[in-house]
């Protein structure tokens, strides 16, 4: 770490004037990779009487409109070179940045050197990250990272005392306002700016850093950085006194960091870590398949032979908890799969589509909140997890476990039938995304009982066995809806009383990873009650 400075220690900050309240501009530097709007701003800060600098593509863009424009190479005396990457890089360019206009040494080096300074800066950075993105080459995103970019925007942004920065379009349309209520700039106005162009140079450095980590196979580089850009601000966090915020990080994962909300109130922080976990277990399932959650465990999953039969299957494993939850789908979504999600009250939809007969049956319920996205999410694909603790994150990759029948080891004398293999298997999907301890009871491809989050695996098989048997009884039964089931635990079970509830509950087969120092134990009371017990050897905690 580096060393702790004591207060007289402290490296002496240079004796400058205050910076000035109103700072007038003369001259502009403009260097943009998207010249999205960049006719209108050139206009007007020429009609304000701005002297206008640029380079490259973008100086010939301005020169285009009949503007006058200056090549930064008329400032340096140097030409552009090496395809590009030296141009801005010069003592006059950052000399015009970062000069203190009121200290009078920093005057007098700018007179004696003949810099001129420059007030505004509108640059947007190479397009590294639409790049990788793009599935660009290795070559393509070395030769778009942007090396002078970042320094020109670092120079302006610690000079704010007198230079403007923009780093986005929202950045420079907040200077034009300024400059044309005003005819300047206020210090408040360059300094948020300034906090906003170093987030911006912030996370382009992690973009490249984590892009640099991958391609060297460093899944532990020495120093980590997390980066995204604000999509939302929330009403509240997790509770009303709790402030909440939502950000993306430029991972075009198809789900609801990119969906398109259609309709119904504002998201909040919950809605969206519900609508997450909800899509990207709906995701696991090739069948049409809906998942209900609530707090962020499933408490209904099936598949049916479309989206209404499996919703209205999820729904019976417990339709208590479902009241007020998120419903994720894995089809677009019809009039009638619209119909029958509306018959109870739900605060999140999302799919990957909706006709316009759903969109119309939803919007008779305004507060729904309907999000379509872009595709289903990869279950199996690359990626990372993250998590705060205090004073630092914890990082992990994705849990992308597929278990297929022949991972599975069946370790008791009597084997699984197809049907017993195939609820097992499903049963162990939902258990992937349930809060651990978890037990899940599926049968036919639909959840009977979901136990989650228990602090003992036995509680969290009692807990589900209750769901099942009231579900159960909600259809009219006279058996729990789990009677004939199977029965998955996310990770072994240490003791056989866990299991032993299960068999209770009516489970006739059991998955489970195995790997437990009683797995004998386990073993011959599945044996003795005549069950069949599969080992999957992949643990799948959810904390």
């Amino acid at each position: 770490p580096p060393p702790a400075f004591t207060d007289a220690a402290m490296p002496a900050a240079p004796d400058f004037p205050p910076a000035p309240d109103r700072v007038k501009p003369q001259r502009a530097l403009i260097s943009l990779s998207d010249k999205a709007g960049l006719e209108e701003v050139a206009r007007t800060l020429n009609d304000l009487g701005v002297e206008l600098v640029s380079t490259g593509g973008t100086k010939a863009a301005i020169a285009k409109l009949g503007l006058p424009v200056k090549d930064v190479a008329d400032l340096t005396g140097f030409p552009e070179m090496m395809d590009g990457r030296v141009k801005t890089l010069h003592p006059v360019v950052h000399g015009g940045l970062l000069g203190v206009r009121d200290a009078a040494d920093h005057a007098q080096a700018m007179t004696d050197h003949g810099i001129g300074a420059i007030d505004i800066v509108w640059i947007d950075l190479y397009p590294f990250e639409s790049t990788v993105a793009a599935g660009g080459s290795f070559e393509a995103a070395v030769e778009n990272i942007d090396i002078g970019g970042p320094a020109m925007i670092r120079s302006g942004s610690k000079n704010h005392g007198y230079v403007a920065v923009a780093v986005d379009g929202e950045s420079i349309g907040l200077i034009l306002e300024a400059l044309k209520a005003e005819g300047s700039t206020d210090l408040a106005l360059r300094k948020r700016l300034a906090a906003r162009a170093f987030a911006r140079t912030a996370a382009y450095d992690a973009a490249v850093s984590a892009w640099f980590a991958q391609q060297v196979e460093d899944a532990a580089p020495a120093r980590k950085s997390i980066a995204g850009s604000l999509a939302q601000t929330l009403r509240y966090g997790e509770n009303p006194h709790q402030t909440g915020a939502f950000y993306r990080t430029g991972e075009r994962r198809p789900g609801v960091a990119y969906a398109t909300q259609v309709q119904g109130k504002e998201l909040g922080y919950n809605n969206i870590a519900d609508a997450d976990a909800a899509y990207e277990l709906v995701a696991e399932f090739e069948q049409p398949a809906v998942v209900i959650v609530k707090h962020a465990n499933p408490c209904g999953v099936a598949v049916g032979k479309d989206l209404s039969e499996a919703y209205a299957r999820a729904l019976e494993c417990d339709a208590v908890s479902a009241f007020g939850g998120v419903i994720a789908v894995n089809r677009p979504l019809n009039g009638d799969d619209a119909r029958a999600i509306t018959g109870i009250f739900t605060e999140v939809v999302i799919a990957p589509g909706a006709d316009d007969e759903s969109k119309a049956v939803f919007a008779a319920k305004k507060n729904l909140r309907l999000l379509i996205t872009d595709g289903l999410p990869d279950p199996h694909g690359p990626g990372e997890v993250f998590r705060s603790v205090a004073g630092g994150f914890l990082v992990q990759s994705r849990d992308r476990s597929l278990i297929k029948p022949s991972d599975l080891k069946i370790v008791t004398k009597r084997q699984p039938t197809p049907t017993e293999i195939q609820d097992m298997l499903f049963a162990f999907t939902v258990a992937k995304h349930v809060k651990s301890n978890a037990i899940v009871y599926a049968k036919d491809g639909q959840t009977a009982g979901i136990g989650a989050g228990q602090m003992n695996r036995r509680d969290s098989a009692r807990i589900a066995a209750i769901r099942a048997k009231e579900a159960g009884e909600a259809k009219g039964l006279t058996q729990s809806l789990a009677e004939g089931s199977a029965c998955a635990s996310e990770a072994f079970f240490p003791f056989a009383d866990g299991l032993l509830e299960a068999v209770a509950a009516g489970a006739t087969a059991v998955i489970q990873p195995g790997g437990s120092m009683r797995d004998a134990e386990v073993i011959a009371a599945a044996d003795e009650k005549g069950i069949a017990m599969a080992f999957t050897g992949v643990r799948v905690f959810r904390h």
